[in-house]
């Protein structure tokens, strides 16, 4: 079984789409132009697509499909100028451009690869459109619930609580956000609540930290957009430092980072936009359509309990635990989707 990623290649089409709003969508096609149509979707919100994820894709079989979905990468405008509007940047909008993306290249059908946040959004539009999903291969899966939000900014903090605290110290002193000890309902609002294991940062809840964030990616000022975008990096790295695959987040430069930051600020705050739990309560929808779960049980960033809940309510989804992996993966990870897209490429 194939381990390693096939050879670089270049698209052979590409170019940008009208989606509305103002928004122009950058996209690419690499491949076989005869070959079974497969679409990328991107993580973050707002990392934008890479030339490397079609590499897991055998060239031969597969129509690769990539794009940056709205305020990232190639696309206009971009979220890292501040004059961007970022209500016109929500989850129904990029389930949206993804419908249009596809009608614009005449595919009737197509297989949806991603993983982080892009397996919250492949949900999204399958759960929208399952009529024109034939598989879905995803890895360290989320829905982007609430309740997923307030482990990844608060409560994987017990593991990192020197780097939780400088995340939360961030965001002190943000205008119009309440700095309460506790949350409404009493309990204790997490690791940085005075008292907790020595602590001082002063204590917001989940909602209310991102919502700080989100406030300073809107700063006029350049310099304060700049720390505010490199104090979330920093974060998200430390939750993926056991990994040992370096700083992604904090590697990203300029205005990649500050759109990243914005974007995900932005969505994150919000609850995605989505109706608490509903990926998985409409799992049914996708009853059908075959998909291919792949999700590390070290996953620290995404815990383990998502994936299965998910294959649990999808009557035709198999999940696949990598003893070891994390968020990122690694050769076994990589194995097992390589696995799936050769399996589904002949289906």
């Amino acid at each position: 079984m194939r381990l390693e990623r096939f050879p670089e290649i270049a698209p052979y089409d590409e170019g940008t789409l009208d989606v509305g709003d103002g928004h122009r969508i950058h996209w690419s096609v690499a491949g076989n132009p005869r070959g079974k149509p497969a679409l990328v979707v991107h993580g973050g919100p707002g990392a934008g697509s890479s030339p490397g994820s079609r590499r897991l894709f055998d060239p031969e079989l597969y129509r690769i499909v990539q794009f940056d979905q709205r305020g990232c990468g190639r696309s206009t405008p971009h979220a890292s100028d501040p004059a961007t509007d970022m209500a016109l940047n929500t989850t129904a909008h990029l389930v949206a451009d993804m419908e249009r993306l596809r009608v614009s290249l005449g595919i009737d059908r197509w297989l949806l690869y991603g993983g982080s946040w892009g397996s919250t959004l492949i949900l999204a539009y399958a759960e929208a459109h399952p009529e024109r999903v034939t598989e879905i291969v995803v890895q360290a899966v989320t829905t982007t619930r609430r309740s997923e939000i307030a482990w990844l900014y608060e409560g994987v903090g017990r593991f990192f609580p020197e780097a939780h605290e400088r995340f939360r110290e961030g965001a002190c002193g943000t205008p119009g956000l309440p700095r309460t000890p506790d949350a409404p309902d009493g309990r204790a609002s997490g690791p940085g609540t005075p008292g907790a294991a020595g602590l001082r940062a002063p204590a917001l809840h989940v909602p209310d930290l991102l919502r700080a964030y989100a406030a300073l990616m809107e700063h006029p000022d350049p310099g304060v957009r700049e720390k505010a975008a490199a104090d979330w990096s920093a974060w998200e790295d430390a939750v993926l430092s056991g990994e040992g695959q370096g700083t992604p987040y904090s590697d990203r430069v300029d205005r990649a980072q500050l759109a990243f930051v914005r974007i995900c600020s932005h969505y994150f705050s919000q609850g995605a936009f989505l109706e608490e739990g509903a990926l998985i309560r409409d799992a049914g929808r996708l009853a059908g359509t075959p998909g291919f779960l792949v999700h590390g049980r070290a996953d620290m960033g995404g815990p383990l309990v998502t994936a299965w809940e998910l294959a649990r309510a999808w009557p035709d989804a198999e999940l696949h635990v990598v003893e070891g992996a994390g968020h990122l993966g690694g050769d076994e990870t990589r194995r097992l989707v390589m696995a799936a897209l050769a399996r589904f490429a002949k289906a």
